[in-house]
């Protein structure tokens, strides 16, 4: 049985994750791929029901530990009811937000610590690390202005201006740290630019043809 594929979406808010992550998915189905869509915090009942409680509330509802805790309750049901399966049987798994999110957010912004979060990930909870990351690189007040247009507002939106540019700077200095896996990609040109700009990345870095 083939081995399937984890590829990750990350970025700010109002980056255009969620568009690119189904125009990648269609891409990969017309090339008679199995693929599975899915997203972070949530992916499963269980896991959508702890999303409500860390994207709902005031911004400060809970501490960055808190939110390391709760994200992780969420990632071990997803990943061993949908993804982890997914994988095994040969499906390409496209996730939006994945342990990257939790490294920047929580880890570098929140001041928890990337060393505990990845140690929670591999080391206790055992759980896989994306075959490809695509970084989808915007300018912080464009992305919240994107969002807010779009009529976005959950409590991490509501964090503020300095907060997301500490999370686009965090982002970046994961991708400069793992570049063979976290691929940056210019968010800012028109969303078919950016989908073939993605769909390049795709094929050379995971050798299949798009």
């Amino acid at each position: 049985m083939a081995y399937g594929r984890l590829i990750t979406f990350e970025g700010g808010e109002g980056a255009g994750k969620s568009t690119q992550v189904g125009r990648l998915a269609d891409r990969l189905r017309a090339a008679n791929l199995d693929v599975v869509v899915t997203r972070e915090p949530g992916g499963t009942p269980g896991a959508e029901s702890i999303r409500r409680l860390l994207v709902e509330g005031a911004a400060d509802r809970w501490s960055a530990a808190t939110e390391l805790m709760l994200i992780n309750a969420a990632r071990m049901e997803h990943v061993e009811r949908l993804l982890a399966p997914a994988i095994h049987r040969g499906a390409w798994v496209i996730c939006d937000r994945f342990v990257d999110s939790t490294r920047v957010y929580q880890g570098l912004v929140g001041g928890v610590g990337i060393d505990l979060i990845d140690r929670l990930h591999s080391d206790f909870l055992g759980l896989p690390w994306p075959d490809l990351t695509i970084l989808l690189d915007l300018d912080a007040r464009a992305g919240l202005d994107r969002r807010h247009q779009e009529g976005g507002g959950s409590r991490f939106e509501a964090k503020g201006e300095n907060f997301h540019e500490q999370v686009r700077e965090g982002f970046l200095t994961l991708a400069a740290s793992e570049p063979d896996r976290i691929i940056v990609v210019d968010a800012e040109p028109a969303a078919a630019a950016v989908e073939s700009e993605i769909a390049n990345v795709v094929t050379g870095r995971l050798g299949h043809l798009l």
